[in-house]
């Protein structure tokens, strides 16, 4: 068995633990798909970021059984084609939680204790004690989504004893959530949100899944964050709401278009903050997603256990 990597920059400990532990296996690390391209044809698993997938690759890998995508995201596979050879998908759904979770709390720090307007003064060195502090602690947070990511934020917000509400298909319950709804009811539990957060991924149904109207009935006070998707909503809508008052602050760090142009709207705007799509990033990454792919490998090989993370390619999640 032969298995391919095009993840760039795999420590070195960790190709000699897989190499010396599954000695019956081929393992080839490239350092990105061009590189790895020219293994495809043999591999029998394939580790991807999945962005850099195609039908026309998937066809040229004739023995591929196993793409284990090193991301959380699959907006951009192709699951037509997969689904055709009937190929394996796993991927590395809830390593991104901790760094995502802290994430999330650490920006709604900044926007509440007014981070961004204190580094302003301090550049301008001026000694302004007028802008007004608020806390997080005793909250209401709204999650969309009620998955790893969703609850470790609702994990850490319980330290600053805050009501934690999920919204999901189907409404069951979950750990750290006060209460967890369907999504039908969304409109009646946005009204009641300080913080509303995004961590859903793109799929038809959360495909511009929010509305103007939807942010029209927002607290006048409250933060949104997204560091899901940035198609969940359209930026229209969102500059729309800042600009009109209809909420306090947004937090970006997705966007429908990445990279955000030079010149675009949302840069200006002073309540909204802007990140590059970095929730995510940590160090610990690769080893955590390795860790899992080391997991799934070795019920893979012996066909006792339960494969991590399975994807539906009919539903893209």
């Amino acid at each position: 068995m032969k298995v391919v990597s095009a993840i760039k920059k795999v420590p070195g400990d960790i190709q000699m633990h897989l190499q010396t532990k599954f000695s019956d296996v081929t393992f080839v690390f490239c350092h990105g798909m061009g590189e790895a391209e020219y293994y495809l044809e043999e591999a029998d698993v394939f580790i991807t970021y999945g962005e850099d997938l195609d039908a026309e690759k998937i066809k040229a890998a004739k023995k591929l059984k196993w793409i284990m995508v090193l991301s959380a995201g699959m907006d951009r596979m192709p699951f037509e084609e997969i689904s055709k050879r009937d190929i394996l998908v796993t991927n590395v759904r809830g390593i991104h939680a901790q760094p995502m979770a802290e994430y999330a709390i650490s920006m709604l720090l900044q926007v509440s204790r007014k981070a961004k307007t204190l580094l302003g003064q301090e550049q301008k060195e001026e000694w302004n004690r007028r802008p007004v502090m608020n806390e997080i602690s005793g909250r209401t947070m709204v999650l969309l989504g009620t998955g790893a990511i969703p609850q470790e934020v609702a994990r850490l917000a319980k330290a600053f004893h805050m009501k934690t509400i999920g919204l999901s298909k189907s409404g069951r319950t979950r750990p750290h959530f006060d209460k967890v709804y369907p999504v039908q009811q969304i409109d009646s539990v946005l009204a009641v949100a300080d913080f509303i957060v995004a961590a859903l991924p793109s799929t038809p149904d959360t495909k511009h899944m929010l509305t103007a109207d939807q942010f029209k009935r927002m607290p006048k006070h409250s933060i949104f964050l997204n560091m899901g998707r940035g198609d969940l909503v359209s930026s229209e809508i969102i500059l729309n709401a800042v600009r009109g008052g209809e909420i306090d602050h947004a937090v970006l760090d997705v966007f429908e278009e990445e990279p955000l142009p030079a010149g675009h709207p949302l840069w200006k705007e002073e309540n909204i903050t802007i990140t590059p799509h970095i929730s995510g990033i940590s160090p610990q990454y690769i080893p955590r997603g390795f860790a899992l792919f080391e997991e799934n490998l070795e019920v893979f090989l012996s066909g006792e256990g339960t494969l991590k993370n399975i994807i539906d390619p009919k539903r893209g999640y």
